[in-house]
Formats: C-alpha cells, sequence, structure tokens
C-alpha cells in the first residue's frame, strides 16, 4: 500500500505556518465539514474497490490496480464462462474473474505463490486462461477443428469438454514467455509442471512441492 500525502498534509502545514493555521481555522471548519460530507459520498465505490483490494490473495500495489480497474468497467462480455476480458491483462490474484477465481484451490495457491517469488526476479504473471466453462471449451474446440481442417489435429491443441482440466479446474494458461520459461525451471517447488511440449503455456499440479515433475505429453491429445 502506498503512503497517501494527503495525510500529513495538515501537521506539514501547521509546523510550517503555526500562526496562519490558528487563524484560518474558524474561518474553514464550516466549508470543511460541508467538503467532507460530499466526499464521503462520491468516494464509496472507490472506497469499496480498495477493500476488495486489500481482501485479494497476495494483494499489492499492482493488485490493487487492476483490480480497481476491474471494478470500474465490469467483468466483461464472456467472463462468465471463463473468457478474459478483451485488452485486460490478468494477475493470479484477480480472483473477481471466474477463469481465476473459480480455479481449484491447491492449483490457485501454488500459482500465487510462484508469481510472488517470480515477481522478486523481476517475472509478472499473466494468466491467459483459467478456468473455462463446457460451452468455452466446445467452442474453442470447434474454433480449433475449424483452423486445423480436423478434429483430429485440432484435439492436439484443445481438448474436449469432458477431458479439459480446464473445465475442471485444474489447469492454468501463463504468459508471457519469460514467464513461462521461469515457471519450467522453477515451477516443480511449487508442484506446478508443464503438461505438454507444445504448449509452454499449459501447467497443472503433478508433483508435490519440491519434487520431480513427469516428462511432457507430447501434446494434448497425448
Amino acid at each position: 500500500m502506498h503512503d497517501n500525502p494527503a495525510t500529513n498534509r495538515p501537521a506539514t502545514a501547521a509546523r510550517r505556518f503555526p500562526g496562519r493555521m490558528v487563524a484560518g481555522a474558524g474561518a474553514v471548519l464550516v466549508v470543511a465539514l460541508t467538503a467532507a460530507c460530499g466526499l464521503t459520498n462520491r468516494n464509496e465505490p472507490a472506497a469499496h474497490a480498495d477493500a476488495t483490494a486489500d481482501r485479494t490473495p497476495g494483494g499489492g500495489a499492482a493488485t490493487a490496480e487492476v483490480t480497481q480497474e476491474g471494478a470500474d468497467e465490469g467483468a466483461g462480455e464472456g467472463a462468465d464462462e471463463g473468457d478474459t476480458p478483451d485488452g485486460r491483462r490478468l494477475t493470479p490474484f484477480d480472483t473477481r474473474y471466474p477463469a481465476i477465481g473459480r480455479l481449484d484451490e491447491r492449483l490457485l495457491k501454488a500459482v500465487q505463490q510462484a508469481a510472488r517469488d517470480a515477481r522478486d526476479d523481476g517475472i509478472e504473471f499473466r494468466v491467459t486462461s483459467g478456468w473455462r466453462s463446457k460451452e468455452h471449451q466446445q467452442r474453442l474446440l470447434d474454433e480449433g477443428i475449424e483452423k486445423y481442417g480436423s478434429a483430429e489435429k485440432a484435439r492436439q491443441f484443445v481438448n474436449t469438454p469432458q477431458k479439459s482440466t480446464h473445465v475442471s479446474g485444474k489447469a492454468v494458461d501463463i504468459g508471457p514467455t519469460d514467464a513461462d520459461d521461469w515457471l519450467i525451471r522453477n515451477g516443480s517447488d511449487y508442484g506446478l509442471c508443464q503438461v505438454y511440449n507444445n504448449e509452454m503455456w499449459h501447467f497443472e499440479l503433478l508433483t508435490r512441492p519440491g519434487g520431480t515433475c513427469p516428462a511432457p505429453l507430447s501434446n494434448a491429445a497425448g
């Protein structure tokens, strides 16, 4: 949390201009009280957003900024099905979005801890995809079939709703590339493992913290 510069302003002014502050106190009292009432009403939404940011796991300055932006603009179309809002970069701490908030609790905790430690190395995690509804997963599969020309080829990249670990909330896609590289090298410390050779961004809990990750599968089709 950053210090509010306005918090110490009256005390500082009193030390620098003691006579002026005393003389003007009575004159501004009524105006100050009136303004305070108006500001209280105007600031209620912002105060609620700040409180939400403070309750967010691992909340800090960066987390509060993203949460405030989300509170101002809303989750966006498709967010209830696990889609990530266009133009918004989600972090593992943006749990107000279903894509993050509906992840498996153990997976989310591991990703959040890894994100905190990666930040110390100058690496920022972004969640490009997390939990997905069955409907959203089916749309992705349909788009894959159209793109690759067959269900067999599409299945190398997109699983069916029945088999997808995104639908069960047990998989998360992380970006950008430097974050993926960091997590591939350090993920086993948190139990997080790269699952597919052709998807360096897809991680699941496949070992205990500090354990050894299994060898990645060639693709989503196995």
